[in-house]
């Protein structure tokens, strides 16, 4: 699995894929749908697919693939190298979508919610490997999900159903790819801000957990938001930088930057106050070689 492309701009969307097995170009195959991150305010979200022969079944049963939820990194690893060495019958193709993608496709004039760039993201990935059979995990209502699927691939059988990586393997199987993929990819995050020594200690990355909202808080910058790591259109998010962050507004932000004892956006852009004089310009500024018109 390389990441190095992504790895270089992890900005965007990015697909991945095995090589396609001869065999699955000759016979009708079983394709399963899964993801993985689509709950956590950081890092990634990775839809996967993974598919062999439906005579191929039993033998990817048993390689012992189940929910990645169900195991642990090292097992998740073991059971993916399995996967890539049955290469002659098991196939595999990743969509990862950015923190940046997904919250400016939320946040964009015309919405783009997360259910719907779910839907079109697993469409697309199974116009790329198209055969027979087709199992997928529920995203939103099954019955409606299964429906859409049936239509936009007319001929082909659907089967949507609630956990349907614990269920069948060839979902199991795309669950693990998914999983493994998110976990490399927020373990060897290339953060393009210049941060300096980063605290990779962020928790679960969920938005309920402590150490996640810490982590935020002490990457939150008063104006320029987070580091594009993070999911800005999740409510935690957005939460955290209403109280923390700089108004943009030049009445009303200077008037809450008072009442939250803050300073507002217009005092970046005004003549220093003499107790600011010492303080340490953003590298927003020093890289662009900007400075105030008052120390001109």
């Amino acid at each position: 699995m390389d990441l190095k492309q992504f790895e270089a701009d992890n900005s965007g969307s990015f697909r991945l894929a095995s090589r396609i097995p001869d065999v699955c170009r000759t016979e009708d195959c079983c394709l399963g749908v899964d993801e993985a991150g689509r709950g956590p305010v950081l890092g990634p979200m990775v839809y996967g697919i993974c598919f062999c022969p439906v005579s191929k079944r039993e033998e990817l049963k048993d390689l012992k693939v189940a929910d990645s939820k169900t195991l642990n990194e090292a097992e998740r690893e073991n059971l993916f190298q399995k996967l890539d060495e049955a290469q002659n019958y098991v196939g595999w193709a990743l969509q990862i979508l950015s923190p940046n993608m997904i919250s400016t496709s939320m946040l964009q004039r015309t919405k783009y919610n997360l259910n719907a760039l779910s839907h079109d993201t697993a469409i697309g990935l199974i116009q790329y490997a198209l055969d027979s059979g087709v199992y997928v995990d529920t995203v939103g209502p099954a019955e409606k999900y299964e429906e859409k699927l049936s239509q936009r691939f007319p001929g082909i059988q659907v089967t949507v159903r609630p956990k349907a990586d614990s269920l069948f393997p060839v979902v199991s199987a795309a669950s693990i790819c998914a999983k493994v993929a998110r976990d490399r990819v927020v373990k060897g995050w290339n953060f393009a801000e210049d941060l300096g020594e980063i605290d990779a200690d962020y928790g679960s990355g969920y938005p309920n957990d402590p150490k996640t909202k810490e982590w935020l808080l002490k990457y939150l910058d008063p104006v320029f938001g987070y580091p594009q790591f993070v999911r800005f259109s999740w409510s935690t998010a957005q939460t955290l930088m209403d109280s923390k962050a700089v108004d943009d507004d030049e009445e009303d932000g200077e008037k809450a930057a008072q009442r939250q004892n803050n300073r507002s956006m217009l005092s970046y852009f005004s003549a220093s106050a003499e107790g600011d004089r010492a303080q340490q310009t953003h590298r927003f500024f020093s890289e662009r070689r900007l400075k105030s018109l008052k120390s001109l």
